[in-house]
């Protein structure tokens, strides 16, 4: 019998709000294993490390450490572009929480820097691996609608300031509705429509302040630095024309979260902010919506990216959740306020593939996933 090939060790950079996901789902995949956390505070890395089960170390050190293969960025957007790039000087791979870089130039020194070591670039989001967006993608690849003609996607939520306890970020360069969430819905559509050409859109700041609402800063202001209303059509490579809405601006709203809509019926797609959801299909020739079983597991988390980064590297294929992909849904969210402000077509030159579509096995899990056969 073959020897068991050890996993690939892997730290973090950042011990804020969405890391403890990132323990969760990194230990469900027996090809990782959790080496070590910093963060530039680090008392707070110690508090998470203890809490967590997780060696800390201070940043310099986890970037030196010669034992750690994988380092996930998990800073502020504000300096991502900044924070990969030394991951990728000390010689590891790097995969980082969305979006990739603030702009063009950002990302692609990233992937130039990654391309010049010898390194793998991945990138939030990796909802997209999850069940109900990959049975969306065997739904599309089955020919069940049709042709895809068209899509709608629609964001619309009156923005993170009534409950989170640092929502200034938010509403700094890199955040808004379209960076912060923009990359859940585009990689989505991505995914199941491939690239976009062209886009054509209308932006608006519509208030210089927010007000904050968590009890440990309410009534704080908040100055607004980015447009938080964004509204754009995208020509896809393929064809499908889609309308896309992402606003911190709206109260209420009765709009759906993504539709499909093809030659022989539509496909209503789940929220691409998590892993699940339910899946409806419309068929014309019934005349009826009908739930799709998932064809994928749910019980993934954030993680799967990273698992297939390193099922990728063993593999010598492409990985899904890649630094291309990432940098094109960059291109895209930069392209929303050029058109703005230019009154004109955007052309989108970057090209990526369609991600493959996960086995229905999926990844291989540690015997203690919740979702792993016994």
């Amino acid at each position: 019998m073959a020897a068991e090939l050890a996993p690939f060790k892997v730290g973090l950079i950042g011990c804020g709000g969405i890391a403890p996901a990132y323990v969760r789902g990194c230990r469900q995949f027996a090809i990782l294993e959790l080496a070590g956390c910093a963060d530039l505070d680090h008392n707070r890395a110690q508090g998470f490390g203890i809490e967590h089960g997780v060696t800390a170390y201070t940043v310099d050190e986890l970037l030196g450490h010669p034992d750690i293969d994988i380092l996930v960025n998990l800073t502020v957007p504000q300096v991502h572009a900044q924070v990969s790039q030394a991951i990728i000087a000390a010689g590891k791979h790097v995969y980082s929480e969305k979006p990739l870089a603030l702009d063009r130039d950002e990302g692609q020194q990233v992937l130039d820097a990654a391309a010049a070591a010898g390194l793998r670039v991945g990138c939030a989001p990796d909802t997209f691996l999850g069940g109900g967006l990959q049975t969306c993608r065997a739904v599309i690849d089955s020919g069940r609608i049709g042709t895809p003609l068209a899509a709608t996607a629609f964001l619309a939520s009156r923005g993170p300031e009534s409950w989170h306890q640092n929502p200034f970020f938010f509403y700094l360069r890199g955040g808004g509705p379209l960076f912060d969430m923009g990359p859940y819905y585009l990689t989505a559509l991505t995914s199941l429509l491939g690239p976009v050409r062209r886009i054509t859109a209308s932006t608006r700041r519509s208030f210089k302040e927010r007000e904050a609402g968590h009890e440990t800063i309410r009534g704080a202001k908040i100055p607004v630095e980015i447009n938080t209303h964004a509204a754009g059509i995208l020509d896809f490579v393929e064809g499908p024309v889609a309308t896309l809405t992402m606003s911190f601006d709206v109260w209420k709203h009765n709009l759906p979260i993504i539709e499909i809509y093809g030659s022989e019926g539509t496909l209503s797609v789940p929220d691409p902010n998590t892993f699940g959801g339910v899946v409806r299909v419309f068929d014309a020739s019934t005349g009826e919506w009908a739930e799709v079983p998932h064809q994928h597991s749910t019980d993934i988390g954030r993680g799967v990216g990273v698992a297939d980064l390193a099922h990728a590297i063993r593999e010598e294929r492409a990985h899904r959740a890649s630094g291309h992909l990432a940098y094109h849904i960059l291109d895209i969210m930069q392209a929303f306020d050029e058109s703005s402000e230019s009154d004109q077509h955007i052309d989108i030159h970057s090209r990526v593939d369609r991600p493959q579509p996960l086995p229905v096995e999926g990844l291989p899990l540690t015997s203690t996933a919740p979702n792993s056969a016994q």
